[in-house]
């Protein structure tokens, strides 16, 4: 018999989140949403209570918030992080959100029994391998983490992935999300945009796809040899472009 099960999802209004949302969001007969969002008025104008979906306000760099949102959640999505450029504008607000943040909700886990401990889902990213030219661009898990110095969005992933693994949850996975094609990613305005090398290499994936596997992390039937493990999620082997090809297929999408 399926079950219904409770999910507390972070970063809710980001480019993955919204994603995830919408995906969960259609099988309101399979999950019960729970929302973490900053209570900010842009989030008060477009989030809202409905049948289904609950709104819990609060901020992950407040230890009492993190901890109000655990209890009685299956598992929790934790995708919440500020990201570059942000990050690399404000790097000690980098280390507040995404280290702080989430140490905050492992904590507020750990305080619960085991038997009832949720599920921790956390997003990691492919930037923690750092740069890595031809001819070992395709990372590994157990590679070295190498991230730029001055890439503090990277750094924060790794200190915060270290703290998930070593806690001794009883249910973890943390999986390093590549770039996300998504239909906003041409209006970035910012010089970030142009800083890899032509001949970087990247395997993208869509935001679909990654809402699509988070969603199906949330089901009761997931594989137990699953769990306590890190992945790298990526679009598969046609989602593989050098920095050249895929602003070739970027440009010829523009019209004059």
């Amino acid at each position: 018999m399926k079950t219904k099960r409770t999910v507390l999802l972070t970063g809710a209004t980001g480019t993955m989140g919204t994603e995830v949302r919408k995906a969960l969001r259609k099988h309101p007969d399979r999950f019960h949403l729970i929302l973490f969002l900053r209570d900010s008025k842009k989030n008060r104008k477009h989030m809202k209570n409905e049948p289904g979906q609950r709104i819990i306000w609060g901020d992950l760099k407040n230890r009492e918030d993190a901890f109000r949102g655990v209890r009685g959640v299956d598992i929790i999505l934790h995708i919440g992080a500020l990201v570059s450029p942000m990050a690399d504008a404000l790097p000690e607000e980098a280390w507040k959100v995404n280290v702080e943040g989430t140490k905050h909700l492992v904590d507020a886990i750990k305080e619960l029994p085991e038997k009832i401990q949720p599920a921790f889902v956390y997003i990691g990213s492919v930037a923690q391998t750092g740069n890595r030219a031809v001819p070992v661009h395709w990372g590994r898990i157990g590679d070295p983490l190498v991230p730029s110095i001055f890439d503090h969005y990277a750094q924060t992933k790794i200190a915060a992935e270290r703290y998930v693994i070593e806690a001794g949850l009883r249910k973890w996975v943390s999986l390093r999300q590549t770039g996300i094609l998504h239909q906003e990613l041409l209006q970035t305005d910012d010089g970030i945009s142009f800083h890899q090398p032509l001949n970087n290499h990247l395997e993208w994936v869509t935001a679909e796809d990654s809402a699509r596997l988070l969603m199906k992390l949330c089901l009761d039937d997931v594989p137990d040899r699953l769990w306590n493990n890190v992945y790298n999620i990526g679009g598969g082997a046609s989602f593989r472009l050098s920095a050249y090809e895929f602003l070739r297929k970027i440009f010829s999408l523009l019209v004059y």
